[in-house]
């Protein structure tokens, strides 16, 4: 055998046998509902309007109160809404949001770089993801309830703003994805090893 040709066996030696389509259907489901997911935890986060209580309106980044005179007055200032530990709690609520998105992006980057890339690691590379996103959901949903725990007082299930269920619906599909990705590669045959029939 020629150079050439013992360098082409090597390299097709080295190639993963194909998935099916269900499995690849499977797994792009997956990478998309995890960037719909990162999108609407990405205008939950930056809004920040979550809670309406008569005539106050909750965020994370301001407080804003309403009237029939006048528009919303909005104070940056957390502390004039006279909730006990609200301005350092929604520090920790922001921070807790705003990390979940980077963990994800992270995570969706490496799902889909598993996707696109035909080599050994691939499987690592989607196993590491669907963790970044499982930790993604434990960030946001602590976020959620740090900040149900912070205005238990005001709270009415009418009063949750649709940037709130936006969060909500963004924590469940984290979750959703990473354990559906975790599930996927642990059901699925290893790339890197022969089929036996």
């Amino acid at each position: 055998m020629t150079a050439i040709a013992v360098q082409a066996q090597r390299l097709l030696g080295q190639r993963r046998p194909r998935r099916s389509f269900f499995e690849s259907f499977i797994r792009t489901l997956i990478i998309v509902c995890a960037a719909l997911a990162v999108v609407l935890s990405s205008v939950s986060i930056c809004d920040g309007h979550w809670l309406l209580a008569e005539d106050r309106l909750f965020g994370l980044w301001h407080f804003c109160t309403t009237s029939n005179q006048t528009g919303p007055q909005c104070l940056r200032d957390l502390s004039q809404a006279h909730v006990p530990g609200l301005a350092v709690g929604m520090v920790l609520v922001r921070s807790g949001g705003a990390l979940a998105v980077v963990a994800a992006i992270f995570g969706l980057e490496l799902l889909m770089v598993s996707q696109v890339c035909e080599d050994l690691h691939a499987r690592r590379k989607w196993a590491l993801g669907s963790i970044l996103l499982l930790i993604s959901f434990v960030l946001s949903a602590a976020g959620l309830l740090g900040f149900v725990i912070l205005l238990r007082n005001q709270i009415t299930l009418i009063g949750f703003t649709l940037m709130f269920w936006c969060q909500f619906t963004a924590s469940f599909l984290f979750f959703l994805n990473a354990v559906s990705g975790l599930h996927v590669n642990s059901i699925t045959h290893p790339w890197d090893q022969p089929r036996k029939f």
